[in-house]
């Protein structure tokens, strides 16, 4: 069985895939495949991934479908991957050149279920290094759970044992990563930490804009499928607290953040519909034994003028 697959979505990414590639060709780690997906690309995408299968063809394993999506094409990818481990890397970002043979060798050191490492995002001026609420590895299913709630929710940092995807992304959604994270974790029983920035997460050009897309508020559709998952693998009392506070910090924080994309009325309606959401789901979470910081006391607090300064504050940075 071969070490650990990548797999790699492809759509339009010209001017970024050539970097992606070549960091995950030029691996330390030995026994390794890198599933190339190309999502219906109408660029140059192709011919970049062809010259690349063609140098490495021990490496690459290419495919073409229509376009999907994201989900659609890792999904995929996860029909044909091999590896013991499973990792995902997006086609603008790269990674250190030795990235999956530290946290294959961690994997293997305790057999962890999962890896996790921290996270550089790349910015045209300055990089900033994501600093990791977990500095410690969680060896039992007690500690995953308690500790759910600090672990990036994104899947591109972190390799997974094969047998973890009977779980597959949803496909047609924004913000799959965290819905599929928070389906993951009742099946996980240990994760290793790899505290050093091994992933480049590249943050493009995007111009403000006015024009609203009614996909945002898949964020609130998204969690309250997450409670229906919970509630009806009979776990959602278990899981109470931390699905709880999970949900009322990403409709209330990065929900409302990425509505500051838009003009200051649709910015105000989606701050309106997460409130209704949190209150009609989970009316007591003021109580909720996570919000001890600063981030818990925005979240206590969450009301007009608290949401005006976010815009403000976001509108003002760009």
């Amino acid at each position: 069985m071969t070490k650990v697959s990548v797999i790699v979505p492809v759509y339009n990414t010209e001017n970024f895939l050539e970097r992606c590639l070549n960091s995950l060709v030029n691996q330390t780690l030995n026994d390794m495949e890198i599933i190339v997906v190309n999502d219906g690309s109408t660029d140059a995408s192709q011919e970049i991934i062809d010259r690349f299968a063609n140098d490495f063809p021990n490496i690459i394993r290419t495919y073409r479908k229509k376009n999907g999506g994201l989900s659609s094409a890792r999904n995929y990818g996860l029909d044909k991957a091999t590896g013991e481990y499973i990792g995902f890397i997006d086609s603008d970002d790269y990674v250190e050149l030795d990235m999956f043979e530290k946290m294959y060798n961690k994997a293997c050191s305790r057999n962890f279920d999962v890896v996790v490492c921290g996270v550089r995002y790349v910015y045209k001026e300055k990089n900033f290094i994501a600093s990791s609420r977990i500095n410690n590895d969680l060896i039992s299913k007690d500690q995953v759970k308690n500790h759910m709630v600090d672990i990036y929710p994104a899947a591109w940092n972190k390799i997974y044992k094969c047998n973890l995807f009977n779980v597959r992304f949803k496909k047609g959604i924004w913000y799959e990563d965290v819905e599929f994270l928070y389906r993951l974790f009742p099946y996980v029983n240990s994760i290793g930490v790899v505290k050093e920035p091994l992933i480049n997460y590249v943050q493009r050009d995007g111009a403000i804009t006015h024009t609203f897309d009614e996909r945002v508020y898949d964020y609130i559709s998204n969690w309250n499928g997450i409670v229906q998952f919970y509630k009806s693998n009979n776990i959602f009392d278990e899981y109470y607290s931390e699905i709880e506070y999970s949900y009322v910090r990403y409709l209330y924080m990065t929900f409302v953040k990425t509505a500051t994309n838009f003009s200051k009325k649709e910015f105000n309606k989606a701050c309106l519909k997460a409130k209704q959401n949190v209150l009609n789901t989970f009316p007591n979470y003021k109580k909720n034994k996570y919000l001890k910081n600063a981030v818990g006391f925005y979240l206590k607090h969450f009301n007009l003028l608290t949401t005006s300064l976010v815009y403000y504050f976001y509108r003002l940075k760009r």
